[in-house]
């Protein structure tokens, strides 16, 4: 039987009165048997019962009080008495402390062993959380060797670099990411931990737009490098798609604010050349029926008139997630220009009718406007708020900047000493009221405030239409 079974702690007060009832009778037989016959030497197994349970200063006090009752109730001669005592006590004393080192021993060797276990139990259960985490990761990642060979790639690398064929396990990186293999061969005794976006191939020769993340580890194999990669070209062009639509729906804007300018001067040319008509001298001049000629061709150029109009894609908008990413956006740039913002906004705010993207620009539009407008004052601080109407949400955007001093040329185009052309509110009154909103200026004492009004989103109910 082992004996870290036998010296258990459950044990521990069994064990004690075991060798103390030994102790006992030992003593007794001995007294009574005297002089015919001694026992002492039986007291080397209650030393031993007590050697695994009590310190090493107790063991040695218990084998000194054996070996002075094996010495007392013996009849051996007197002259060899301290010899035979010394003797005894020697044998006992040295006996439980070898046994006491020997389960000791044995029980740091079990306790380590049982850490060791544990220890490796716990690493075992955290690879395999590793493993299942990596092999279930939407990214692609792979680990590679100082010679640019792939050693492990999970499931979403081998969708990326080489869907429907072998393994790449093996294959050098150079292969997919040719950027990637330069980083391996140059890298350093030194740990490191990067990113970088490149040109990325598949293995059917397809390009796209990578994102990697990696870092380098040494092992006692040599260093290794991992890397996590991510396909950057979908996001890409819906970017650009996205970008390229509203630059088209910002040009209509532009190119209608310029027709409306020139349907104003055709109007007043107009007036000008039909007054001159009126005198017989012009009616046969060629330079005058040519200017008519160009009057009506200006006037067939500002046809194009920015009226309201509903945008086919408006949709439902967050208005509450759109506001967290304008805190985003902005609340650094205020940081670093020593201005603050104050939210006033509600947490559950309704959807509201528009285009995410549009809506987007025209806050960020205000915010830089309010900074702007706030450089040369003492207090800098915008307040944004909301405010829920009838059938509308109200942001506003209010600064302690220097104010407006001619509000009602505040949206007109190609204002003088205006930012970006003069047409920032101009065409976000625009974008706001293409899907049913408005922008409009609130008189303040101190600085200026805008409010953007934004339709509640109405859903289909009962198979109507919206």
């Amino acid at each position: 039987m082992e004996l870290s079974l036998i010296y258990r702690r459950a044990n521990r007060t069994r064990f004690l009165i075991a060798a103390a009832v030994l102790i006992v009778a030992i003593a007794t037989i001995d007294w009574l048997t005297k002089p015919y016959i001694s026992i002492g030497f039986l007291y080397l197994f209650p030393i031993m019962l007590i050697a695994g349970f009590l310190p090493r200063w107790q063991i040695v006090g218990i084998a000194l009080v054996c070996a002075v009752l094996q010495e007392l109730f013996s009849e051996l001669p007197s002259g060899e008495a301290i010899t035979r005592l010394l003797m005894a006590s020697a044998g006992f004393v040295g006996t439980g402390l070898f046994v006491s080192e020997i389960i000791r021993g044995r029980q740091m060797a079990m306790e380590h062993a049982e850490e060791v276990e544990t220890h490796s139990n716990l690493r075992q259960e955290a690879e395999e959380q590793l493993r299942i985490l990596v092999d279930s990761s939407p990214a692609a990642i792979v680990t590679i060797d100082a010679s640019s060979k792939i050693l492990l790639a999970n499931e979403a690398a081998q969708t990326l670099f080489a869907p429907g064929d072998s393994s790449i396990a093996g294959q050098s990186i150079a292969e997919f990411l040719p950027a990637l293999q330069s980083a391996v061969q140059t890298q350093g005794s030194r740990q490191f931990h990067t990113e970088l976006r490149c040109r990325g191939k598949r293995k059917n020769g397809e390009a796209f737009l990578a994102a990697v993340w990696f870092s380098n580890y040494p092992t006692s194999q040599g260093p290794r490098l991992a890397a996590i990669v991510v396909d950057l070209s979908e996001d890409l062009r819906d970017r650009e798609d996205l970008s390229l639509d509203y630059l088209l729906k910002n040009t209509k804007i532009l190119m209608g604010a310029v027709a409306h300018e020139i349907r104003n001067s055709c109007g007043a040319v107009l007036a000008v050349y039909k007054n001159l008509s009126r005198l017989s001298s012009l009616k046969d001049n060629e330079d005058f029926r040519a200017l008519g000629t160009l009057i009506e061709g200006l006037e067939k150029l500002s046809e194009m008139e920015l009226l309201p109009s509903r945008d086919h894609n408006s949709a439902a908008v967050e208005l509450t997630n759109l506001l967290d990413e304008l805190r985003v956006l902005i609340e650094p740039t205020y940081r670093e220009a020593g201005a603050g913002i104050v939210w006033r906004v509600q947490d559950d705010l309704p959807l509201v009718t528009g285009d995410r993207y549009g809506l987007q620009q025209v806050f960020l539009n205000l915010a830089r406007n309010s900074q702007r407008a706030m450089q040369s004052t003492e207090k800098k601080e915008l307040t944004i708020s909301s405010d829920l109407e009838l059938n509308s949400v109200v942001i506003r955007f209010a600064d302690t900047g220097t104010g407006i001093s001619s509000p009602y040329e505040l949206f007109k185009p190609f204002q003088r000493g205006a930012n970006a052309a003069g047409l920032g509110l101009y065409v976000s009154r625009a974008i706001l009221r293409s899907s049913g909103g408005d922008l409009r200026f609130e008189p303040r004492q101190e600085g200026c405030c805008f409010a953007v009004s934004l339709s509640r989103a109405r859903y289909k109910e009962d198979g109507a239409d919206e």
